[in-house]
């Protein structure tokens, strides 16, 4: 029984060390003609940090310069920026859903070819500025780090209320779809039934009519 519990103990704190290291570091390769786009589902009231950065092939010629924008699941606009070979957004959500990332090259890249950005996209605890933590609360070393997996906990289990309540929304909706399916089923069963039974109608009556019966 106890080593059952320091089992889950362990891995209750490799889960939480995952989440507070948790940080999406891409490469991406943005062709000159068109545009290059990252998702990824946040739910709401998430802080949301990204930095990118053009790295550039070819010393020989001036690094290429960028258009960035970020925009949230309704569409609003987040972040926008042009004419850069850097830079970096910050907010905090308020709508859950799929947040965007895309970029463009700015006109044509000297010696052409594509151009490749790193972003660097953090969300959540992973976003959290612990040297600032730190200092305000005085606190460093093992404490630090407790306090970071206090954090990766309650981030665990904020977002499995999210995913439960998502779970629901789901389940909803394939309930109200498969009752609606139900009742199409029935009014269609009920649609041919009628129309058979109209064209035994218009049968018989038309047998009447040249009494063949």
């Amino acid at each position: 029984m106890r080593g059952e519990v320091v089992l889950s103990l362990l891995v209750l704190c490799f889960l939480a060390s995952d989440v507070v290291r948790k940080g999406q570091a891409i490469w991406l390769t943005v062709p000159t003609a068109t545009t290059k786009c990252v998702s990824e589902e946040i739910q709401n009231n998430v802080v949301v940090l990204g930095d990118y950065v053009v790295i550039s092939d070819d010393p020989s010629h001036p690094i290429p310069t960028i258009s960035a924008k970020v925009t949230s699941p309704y569409g609003n606009n987040l972040h926008h920026k042009e004419n850069a070979t850097h830079g970096q957004f910050a907010f905090t959500t308020h709508e859950a859903g799929n947040y965007l990332v895309c970029f463009w090259v700015d006109g044509s890249k000297p010696g052409g070819g594509d151009v490749s950005v790193n972003l660097d996209w953090r969300t959540g605890i992973a976003a959290k500025d612990w040297e600032s933590v730190a200092k305000k609360e005085k606190i460093e070393g093992v404490e630090l780090e407790l306090r970071k997996l206090e954090g990766a906990v309650e981030a665990i289990h904020e977002n499995l209320l999210y995913l439960k309540g998502r779970e629901a929304e789901m389940r909803t909706v394939s309930e109200k779809t498969n009752a609606r399916v139900a009742w199409f089923s029935t009014m269609s069963l009920g649609v041919c039934i009628a129309v058979s039974a109209l064209q035994l109608w218009h049968l018989k009556r038309f047998f009447h009519k040249k009494k063949l019966i």
